[in-house]
């Protein structure tokens, strides 16, 4: 029985909205995040990214306290405001190919200690220590944690007749997709909700391990002064059948000393392989993995018949990967830390990798096929933890649209 809430956001006045919201604040190089800050004084960059031409000069206390300083003035010079009450909101992302849409709410701390919000990645202590001192610092969340639950017809029904209603927001980004946000204000409706997600079963985290793993030591620490709002964390709640799950392709720095011949010899013990030549070829279903090498592309089949698979991470691509190539092959032990293997998500075309490999930078690369979400379901549920990099999940939200004040 999951718990949800309502909360009195803070967000951008509608005349600005489409000015003040960004991407996250990762996806920006530096040339573009300054040309951001340069030209728009509206952007919630500045906010996540205060006095940034002595970013590097700062420690991060300090930095902190400049973004807590920067909302502030965002807020006094009535470029973001507060809601009156505590509301629900319902919120759709359409992109040139999918449409998402879900609902913005407080999950609970309590949930997600007690397992009925479920987990499927580990998560570094010190990114959850950093990010636990910036909430505690800062005093608010801009990135709700993705969270999907099963797909129930009375909801779907409810979020297709609610969004026949008058939107707040209604705005397009430079990359071409499209925002609207509605308010769930009345006391039926949420009361309603409420209901549904308390009868609706368990809810899985898609995306934002360390953010609610952050919210949940913050909680533990200050948890004796009596602040409701550490009891929650804002999340993004979306039908499972409504995320959009792409593989984490890898590339590898060398051969660990293998030559070229040796390698695919090594590879073959475990693998059916197929040359493709030039063609651009990515794997088409479970137990496949496509290869980039020396200059050709190859389709790898697992020789299932050699395995057996004790439980369902055994048999997830990524694990498979590491434990007949990765590891024995190329060395690679710790897929978090080994400077050797670099990550490209699914959403980039094939031929990034092809490119990579052809100028020197790496040696050989591999594309995998995407796990859906009965697996990330299953291994939750079976409390195991996936590879670094087994997912690349969409939607992405947009940073300052609603804020979540602690």
């Amino acid at each position: 029985m999951a718990q949800i809430i309502p909360f009195k956001a803070v967000r951008p006045t509608a005349d600005k909205v489409s000015l003040v919201t960004s991407r996250s604040y990762d996806d920006y190089g530096a040339t573009e995040l300054a040309a951001y800050l340069e030209f728009n004084p509206f952007s919630f960059l500045h906010i996540l990214n205060p006095a940034y031409v002595n970013q590097q000069k700062i420690g991060f206390d300090k930095r902190f306290r400049a973004v807590a300083h920067k909302y502030e003035d965002f807020k006094k010079d009535g470029i973001l405001i507060q809601e009156d009450k505590a509301v629900f909101y319902l919120y759709e992302i359409q992109s040139k190919n999918h449409t998402f849409t879900g609902i913005l709410a407080g999950t609970s701390v309590e949930d997600y200690q007690n397992n009925v919000i479920k987990k499927h990645e580990d998560t570094l202590q010190y990114r959850v220590e950093l990010f636990k001192d910036y909430l505690h610092q800062t005093g608010f969340n801009t990135e709700p944690v993705l969270i999907t639950y099963r797909d129930d017809s009375d909801l779907t029904h409810w979020i297709s007749n609610k969004k026949k209603a008058r939107p707040i927001y209604e705005f397009s980004t430079t990359n071409k997709e499209k925002h609207t946000l509605w308010t769930i204000e009345s006391e039926d409706e949420i009361n309603w909700l409420k209901h549904k997600f308390e009868t609706i079963g368990d809810l899985y985290i898609a995306d934002g391990h360390h953010r609610s793993a952050s919210s949940e030591l913050l909680y533990e620490e200050d948890k004796h002064l009596g602040n409701e709002n550490l009891n929650y964390f804002m999340s993004f709640l979306i039908a499972d059948s409504n995320v959009k799950i792409y593989e984490y392709n890898r590339i590898i720095s060398d051969l660990n000393g293998h030559s070229k011949e040796d390698f695919i010899k090594k590879v073959a013990e475990n693998y059916v392989i197929k040359t493709k030549k030039q063609e651009l070829w990515k794997p088409k279903h479970k137990f496949e993995f496509g290869m980039y090498f020396d200059g050709e592309f190859y389709a790898l089949r697992l020789k299932e018949e050699k395995f057996q698979f004790d439980n369902v991470l055994s048999k997830l691509d990524a694990q498979i990967l590491y434990d007949t190539v990765l590891k024995p092959i190329l060395g690679i032990e710790d897929l978090r830390t080994d400077d050797r293997i670099a990550y490209i998500p699914g959403t980039k075309s094939i031929t990034s990798i092809k490119e990579l490999v052809d100028n020197g930078e790496y040696e050989v690369g591999f594309m995998l096929y995407p796990i859906d979400i009965e697996e990330i379901k299953s291994i939750a549920n079976e409390n195991l933890i996936m590879p670094p990099k087994s997912t690349y999940i969409e939607p992405k939200f947009r940073s300052g649209l609603v804020v979540y004040e602690l």
